[in-house]
């Protein structure tokens, strides 16, 4: 028996199903005691059921876009025109910058295509990344994500170029500007319309063809799910589901003022509902461990309907 949670963060309109048991005609649009605000969409994987606040709104990506970026590589292989095995090289001046993996080392480094991805998706690393998307290239990955249908998600620059347009914005200030909202408010990287960008419908439909092997092979399609598996974050969308035989694969995304996760919750029973959820917070800290919460709590709401329809 699963407890339901119980949060303030989005009032929600559903899709094919009444209210919010739990919630009615109050819950979700924003949470008073931490000024966030979100987009979500909850999808059962299976029966098509849904739930969505603001789902169809356009919202950037940041990480998160590293999920179609890994389908895209997969596709390439499962087409023949890429080896994951291949191996490739990173030299310390070549890194995008990043607190993980490639990012952080200091010496060169020589690795095989599928064991970059495993780092881009499990730590977030930006470096690795970007050296698939120097392998792949953004064509391709929007190739892959208009093909499946996800007719508003782009990509329109590498997690280099997106810093850089941070950067450009924030100006003499620096790292410390990033406290002004002033400065928030011009960075293109937050814009939808300047940087890269999906919906949270568009990434539920992405999640869910993964899990249905729809994006590619299925053999493809189940390592895509086990590195999605291996994320080491459990302080956001993994929060809400503090059980032993509940498994949550996720992606989450982080700029100022940006916090995002999609990801899938699987439950013993055969339940796979996919979920994506994208905040803003008014505080400009880095640290707000009870907006990461919120997350969690929300996607476990979402999910608590699903399975009560």
């Amino acid at each position: 028996m699963y407890p339901r949670a119980r949060c303030t963060f989005v009032r929600h309109r559903s899709t094919g199903c009444d209210r919010h048991p739990s919630q009615h005609s109050r819950g979700l649009r924003r949470s008073r005691c931490h000024r966030v605000t979100g987009r979500l969409h909850a999808l059962d994987i299976d029966s098509g059921a849904q739930l969505d606040v603001g789902a169809d709104q356009s919202v950037c990506t940041a990480s998160v876009h590293k999920l179609c970026l890994l389908v895209t590589l997969h596709e390439l292989a499962a087409a023949g025109r890429l080896d994951l095995g291949e191996q490739i090289e990173c030299r310390p001046t070549d890194r995008t910058t990043g607190p993980t993996g490639l990012a952080a080392m200091l010496d060169p480094v020589r690795m095989s295509l599928r064991d970059v991805a495993y780092l881009a998706m499990a730590v977030s690393d930006n470096a690795s990344a970007d050296l698939l998307l120097e392998r792949v290239g953004l064509d391709a990955v929007n190739h892959t994500t208009a093909r499946l249908g996800l007719t508003r998600t782009h990509a329109v620059h590498t997690f280099a170029e997106l810093f850089a347009t941070i950067r450009e914005d924030v100006g003499p200030g620096g790292a410390q500007a990033l406290t002004d909202p002033h400065v928030i408010s011009r960075l293109r990287a937050l814009d939808p319309a300047r940087t890269n960008r999906s919906t949270p419908r568009d990434m539920t439909r992405l999640l869910g063809a993964v899990w249905r092997d729809e994006a590619c092979t299925p053999e493809h399609g189940a390592s895509i799910r086990r590195l999605l598996g291996l994320q080491v974050w459990p302080h956001r969308m993994a929060s809400g589901f503090p059980f032993d035989d509940v498994h949550v694969a996720g992606k989450t995304g982080t700029l100022p003022t940006v916090r995002n996760e999609v990801g899938v919750v699987e439950y013993p029973d055969g339940g796979r509902y996919a979920v994506a959820v994208f905040t803003r917070t008014a505080n400009p800290a880095a640290t707000l461990p009870a907006a990461d919460a919120v997350i969690g709590t929300t996607a476990r709401i979402a999910v608590d309907a699903l399975r009560a329809l």
